[in-house]
């Protein structure tokens, strides 16, 4: 009997997974699941993905076992562990999903496929999410995400056959990784029931005031799906959310039509989100595209705009950035949204977008250094995502409209009675609301009334906002007036500018035909919330309120 080895990487599911499929039916199956020291220990893993992950492991191993299979882990370098693997158990055939990863994990599936090669075996991947590899053309993108969402799941066999006396290994504790414990004591928990539960509980229930609600702290933990680090982690799949979402939108539609009494708020939240669906992909799909946007600003023209080199310990970029890590700036939603990150591993979209705009422009930090610390921040990292959006929000893309978000405006907008603040920042728990945005604006016998001294309890403003948002906006207008950017602002729109209303252009320059691009693509076939990691799509909205085209 025919032996294939299914890797499983970011898809700890049986739910739709269709390399396990379809090497089930081909005969014996290795499920392997392998620890990576060079990803665990990589600057952008936390401990907290890790439980997130052992999570996924274990749910997996219970749903194997059901069907008569275990899962088999290792650890060390995968082209190591599946030589040692084929002496154990000989196979003819890997199967796994297409990832859209960082360098590490790219560099690794290069170094699978050789191995592959030169040992005759057959590596087949597959795409679990609307990402295509290899893409020429923009121009089509979205029937194609449409395509591959309306394709039928993939149903694993109630029975699984493996080889005969394989040693399965065991799950592995933190430190027997060299990892410590996770530091986030509410960050959620992993594993494919609990992702399927919070699918069923927003689609349900939550999701109801989906649309209204997503752009507030205050309101956000509940109404967005917090499906992001399931979809990060693959303990569900893309696919069955679209699907599970498009049939609760025509049932709402269908009761609706029937005279039930049904909120009028499901049809705009379920369109909403499943638009966000669609953008989860569409930012993905610019890292497989391009994968130097890891490491290098999308727009080259912006070369040397901040200072790429690490800041030196002691300088005044490194106290900014500590400031910022540490949630001490002196901006109240800021230093919350970090207070918030350390403790669950997640914050709404249009607080990330903050965020990231804040390190970017107050503090003029280079995105290559507040990168690898959100994305340890993130739960729910993903690697396209993350580094697709950071030069989004860092405006370094070259086509999008700039967003410099003021602090104090989002406290107004988006936590006016304090709710949010006062729970992340007990030091700020008796400043009167109309000093909440900005406490250092208190007069001195204020101070002393809420027990906030600003410079003991509560620090000043590491900058001033009107000057650090003048500056930014000038230094940037500058870059873009440049004949050479302007060109080409046209080349990455054309490359990864979104074509159809779904996916709205990220620029006033959008054009309605795309060229090839240049760029080779993320990986061959053999070498290689929420909906997104930014856990909602970008909203087109500038800080002033303005439609950004």
């Amino acid at each position: 009997m025919a032996t294939s080895v299914v890797w499983f990487k970011r898809d700890l599911r049986i739910d739709d997974h269709r390399p396990l499929a379809l090497a089930a039916a081909r005969g014996s199956v290795v499920a392997l699941y392998v620890y990576e020291p060079a990803l665990l220990q990589g600057a952008e893993f936390d401990p907290a993905h890790f439980r997130f992950i052992d999570d996924c492991l274990a749910a997996l191993d219970e749903q194997l076992r059901q069907r008569g299979l275990a899962l088999t882990l290792r650890t060390g370098e995968p082209t190591r562990v599946l030589a040692a693997l084929r002496r154990e158990a000989p196979f003819d055939a890997l199967w796994s999903h297409e990832e859209t990863g960082n360098r590490l994990t790219f560099d690794r599936d290069l170094a699978v496929g050789r191995w592959c090669r030169s040992h005759g075996v057959e590596w087949t991947e597959i795409p679990q999410t609307g990402v295509v590899r290899r893409l020429k053309s923009r121009d089509g993108w979205a029937r194609r995400w449409a395509q591959r969402m309306d394709e039928p799941l993939a149903e694993v066999p109630g029975r699984l056959v493996g080889p005969a006396r394989l040693d399965h290994g065991q799950r592995l504790a933190p430190a027997a990784l060299g990892l410590p414990a996770s530091s986030r004591p509410d960050a959620q928990r992993g594993g494919e029931p609990q992702a399927r539960a919070t699918l069923a509980d927003f689609l349900a229930v939550r999701g109801v005031d989906y649309r209204r609600g997503m752009s507030s702290p205050v309101t956000a933990f509940e109404r967005c799906s917090r499906l992001s680090p399931h979809l990060a982690w693959g303990s569900i799949s893309m696919r069955r959310v679209a699907q599970a979402s498009a049939a609760r939108a025509r049932d709402v539609r269908t009761r609706r039509a029937a005279g039930e009494a049904i909120d009028a708020r499901w049809a705009t939240s379920l369109h909403s989100f499943q638009g966000r669906l669609r953008w989860h992909c569409h930012f993905m799909q610019k890292l497989e595209d391009e994968p130097r946007i890891e490491f290098e600003n999308f727009s080259r023209a912006c070369d040397g705009l901040r200072d790429a080199a690490p800041p030196l310990p002691g300088s005044e970029a490194a106290a900014r950035l500590l400031a910022w890590q540490r949630g001490e700036t002196g901006y109240p939603m800021v230093d919350a949204c970090m207070h918030a990150l350390d403790r669950c591993g997640w914050i709404n979209f249009r607080m990330r977008a903050m965020l990231v705009s804040f390190a970017s422009y107050h503090l003029w930090l280079h995105w290559r250094h507040t990168a690898p610390f959100l994305a340890r921040a993130f739960l729910d990292f993903e690697p396209g995502i993350h580094y697709s959006q950071f030069q989004m929000q860092s405006g370094t893309t070259g086509i999008n409209t700039l967003r410099i978000y003021s602090p104090a405006k989002q406290v107004l907008d988006h936590d006016p009675a304090g709710v949010f603040i006062r729970a992340e920042l007990p030091a700020l728990a008796r400043v009167p609301v109309g000093f909440l945005a900005e406490p250092h604006t208190m007069p001195p016998s204020v101070q002393r009334e809420a027990g906030c001294i600003i410079g003991k309890d509560y620090p000043m403003p590491v900058v001033d906002h009107a000057t650090a948002y003048r500056e930014a906006r000038e230094r940037i207008a500058a870059i873009r007036r440049r004949a050479d950017a302007r060109a080409e602002a046209d080349e990455i729109q054309q490359r990864h500018g979104s074509r159809r209303s779904g996916l709205p252009p990220t620029s006033s320059r959008a054009r309605t035909s795309g060229a090839a691009g240049r760029a080779r693509p993320r990986a061959t076939a053999a070498a290689a919330g929420q909906a997104s990691l930014f856990d909602e799509a970008p909203d087109a909205i500038d800080d002033t309120g303005r439609n950004a085209a």
